[in-house]
């Protein structure tokens, strides 16, 4: 596979609040210092909610490509995240990501299958393969 380059920009707006965008994409997003932090802002997504995001969505565009090449039939697809921020000897780490999928199938006899599907998209992910953050998946699956 060739390289792929992804570019992204960011103007700061003031205070603790850039704009993000992207000459590839048509929207922006707003991003700010969490307001756990000194000046933090809430209800605007920070760098800690987007890294949780970039685990997640890369989970979610791997178990697609996976699913589609094992054949696996499903009919609903969602996905929680929950990114813990810690302080590791003196430094704020994201330590670790827990994804919480929840897979409903058309067959009770799929369940298995589907568990090991989730999982192997997991582990194939790209995102997760890239960073040093714990990743845990704890899978539901219906029939």
């Amino acid at each position: 596979m060739e390289n792929h380059t992804y570019n992204v920009a960011l103007m700061w707006k003031g205070g603790r609040i850039g704009e993000m965008s992207s000459p590839e994409l048509p929207s922006s997003i707003e991003v700010a210092t969490p307001p756990e932090f000194d000046k933090g802002v809430p209800g605007i997504w920070s760098p800690e909610h987007l890294f949780t995001a970039s685990v997640l969505s890369c989970f979610m565009t791997t178990f697609l490509a996976v699913a589609e090449y094992s054949k696996l039939e499903f009919t609903k697809f969602d996905c929680k995240a929950e990114g813990t921020l810690s302080k590791v000897d003196g430094k704020y780490l994201m330590t670790n990501i827990i994804l919480r999928p929840e897979l409903t199938v058309m067959e009770e006899d799929k369940v298995e299958r589907a568990l090991r599907i989730l999982e192997k998209s997991e582990k194939a992910c790209l995102i997760s393969n890239s960073i040093k953050t714990e990743v845990t998946l704890e899978p539901v699956v219906h029939a």
